[in-house]
């Protein structure tokens, strides 16, 4: 009966109790239960991370592939838009090269026909002087004569092939 008085004795029964209390209360598989509840959460949340990363790298595959048609876009709009240039230019360059020869072909008329004026205008100048010289000198050395027929005749040709 000592053993009964020994306080070792005692705490094993306790524990024996107490683990039998506790094996009779199902604690251990609710425990169990409790920690796969626990780990069943984490791994649907490892799921769930695993599948929103996998949108994420879907997602950013899709926007890398925007990207990319937006800039081949962009280079395209840009050659296109110096080809425009480059043909605008080459037009501009052909209408200016027109308008130049055009003015060019107008002002060479002008000069032409002002040409033309100056040289009538000089022959008129020069014919009528010298129809007024040739009248004053046939006047002057016929002032004394008569009038002859054969001088008034000249007079009247070389005033009509002057003009």
């Amino acid at each position: 009966m000592e053993l009964l008085q020994e306080a070792e004795f005692w705490v094993a029964v306790s524990l024996v109790l107490f683990f039998g209390l506790l094996i009779s209360m199902k604690v251990p598989g609710a425990v169990a239960s409790g920690l796969d509840g626990y780990a069943q959460k984490i791994q649907n949340e490892l799921d769930e991370a695993q599948r929103l990363r996998e949108e994420a790298q879907a997602l950013l595959a899709s926007i890398q592939q925007q990207r990319e048609d937006a800039e081949r876009q962009a280079a395209d709009m840009i050659a296109a838009a110096e080809a425009d240039a480059a043909r605008l230019a080459v037009d501009a360059k052909v209408k200016l090269d027109e308008e130049i020869a055009r003015r060019q072909a107008l002002a060479e008329r002008k000069i032409a026909a002002a040409e033309a004026a100056a040289a009538a205008e000089v022959k008129s100048v020069a014919a009528e002087l010298a129809a007024q010289m040739t009248g004053a000198i046939l006047q002057g050395r016929l002032k004394g004569l008569k009038s002859d027929p054969l001088i008034d005749r000249a007079v009247a040709q070389m005033a009509d092939k002057l003009q």
